[in-house]
C-alpha cells in the first residue's frame, strides 16, 4: 500500500490550497484517513481526520478554515485549506488506517510542504 500526497506549495496569508492523497495497492477498504502536520522544531500533530462513514474532527486551530473530505471510490482524501496563516506552515502528511485481520495498519504519505508567507 502506498499513499501519494500532492498539492502543497507557497501561498500568501489569506490564500487557499487543496491537498490530495491517493492510496494505491491491495486495498479492499480503508478505515479512517487523516492529515497531520509537522512544523520546524515542533511535534507532528493531527490536523483533521475523517472516518469511513464521513465523521470528521479537526484540531481547534483550523476549525472553520480547513475541510477534510474523502472519495472512497478513488481511495483519496482531500484537505481544503482556506484563510491560511503563517502558522499553518508545515510539512503535511496524510495517513490511512487499513484493516489487517482484526486490527488496522497505519500508512503514511511522503509529506508535502505548505509554506504560508508574503
Amino acid at each position: 500500500v502506498q499513499l501519494q500526497a500532492s498539492g502543497g506549495g507557497l501561498v500568501q496569508p489569506g490564500g487557499s490550497l487543496r491537498l490530495s492523497c491517493a492510496a494505491s495497492g491491495s486495498i479492499f477498504n480503508i478505515g479512517a484517513m487523516g492529515w497531520y502536520r509537522q512544523a520546524p522544531g515542533k511535534q507532528r500533530e493531527l490536523v483533521a481526520r475523517v472516518t469511513s462513514v464521513g465523521i470528521t474532527n479537526y484540531v481547534d486551530s483550523v476549525k472553520g478554515r480547513f475541510t477534510i473530505s474523502r472519495d472512497n471510490a478513488k481511495n483519496t482524501v482531500y484537505l481544503q485549506m482556506n484563510s491560511l496563516k503563517p502558522e499553518d506552515t508545515a510539512v503535511y502528511y496524510c495517513n490511512a488506517a487499513i484493516p489487517a485481520g482484526w486490527a488496522y495498519n497505519d500508512y503514511w504519505g511522503q509529506g508535502t510542504l505548505v509554506t504560508v508567507s508574503s
